[in-house]
């Protein structure tokens, strides 16, 4: 099935205001976001942007950015806006939303998680990782993953902020990159904000209330995703030895 990856990418965060476009080794954020999904080899890769500046430092760098509505609530909003523009005769099956805040993202990763989607029972396709630091397991910013199943593919029963599932046992951080099918997507986005989704902040949880099947793909770290100037930091360390 044919694949489209889109970044949503918008200069508007709250925390790290302009962060996108942030240099890190001489190339704004997204590019980096951007490169590291052209490698992962699944097909065309776009940038779903809320301003023109984003979109003129992608097509500088060579790459593929659509310009989209500001107001849009949510990523998923935003790449559904510009699938509908890039891909009008529906020619994509598949659309993998990789965050664009998400410089490190192992190319490995996004493939993992539109694999999933080779079960045909399965509308979305996600990420997590076992908890290794203690501080991580009460800490309510560390999204965790209930799920079935061992091993390195688990069914999704719920996401929460909270320290779950109860008992001994892993936890899983949960990482916030989908891979959709392009009709559980346009379901999706048709769809209130659920009551569980308001209460824990958290937009996944409206596709497990509507019945759609979410499954993860367990890989072994976590990228890092850049909030603030001290992981903006850290990712310019991480990246200053990598050839662009």
């Amino acid at each position: 099935m044919s694949t489209l990856i889109l970044i949503p990418a918008r200069l508007g965060s709250t925390r790290l205001p302009g962060k996108v476009l942030a240099d890190i080794a001489g190339e704004p954020m997204i590019v980096h976001v951007w490169r590291r999904a052209v490698e992962s080899g699944l097909g065309e890769v776009a940038v779903a942007a809320d301003s023109q500046q984003i979109v003129d430092a992608v097509e500088k760098a060579g790459g593929r950015a659509v310009l989209t509505r500001p107001e849009h609530p949510s990523g998923s909003d935003r790449i559904f806006e510009a699938l509908n523009i890039l891909d009008p005769d529906h020619l994509h099956e598949r659309v993998v939303n990789v965050q664009g805040d998400l410089p490190t993202i192992d190319p490995a990763a996004i493939r993992a998680a539109n694999a999933l989607l080779d079960d045909s029972a399965v509308d979305i396709g996600t990420l997590g990782a076992v908890i290794t630091r203690a501080a991580e397991r009460t800490d309510p910013n560390v999204v965790k993953m209930v799920a079935s199943g061992e091993g390195a593919r688990r069914r999704c029963l719920y996401f929460t902020r909270a320290t779950a599932p109860h008992g001994e046992g892993e936890l899983i951080h949960h990482i916030g990159l989908y891979a959709w099918r392009r009709a559980a997507l346009a379901r999706f986005v048709r769809l209130r904000p659920s009551p569980l989704e308001v209460r824990e902040r958290l937009e996944q949880l409206r596709a497990l209330e509507a019945g759609m099947r979410i499954d993860a793909a367990l890989i072994e770290d976590v990228p890092l995703g850049v909030d603030t100037g001290h992981d903006l930091e850290r990712a310019r360390e991480m990246l200053s030895a990598r050839p662009l």
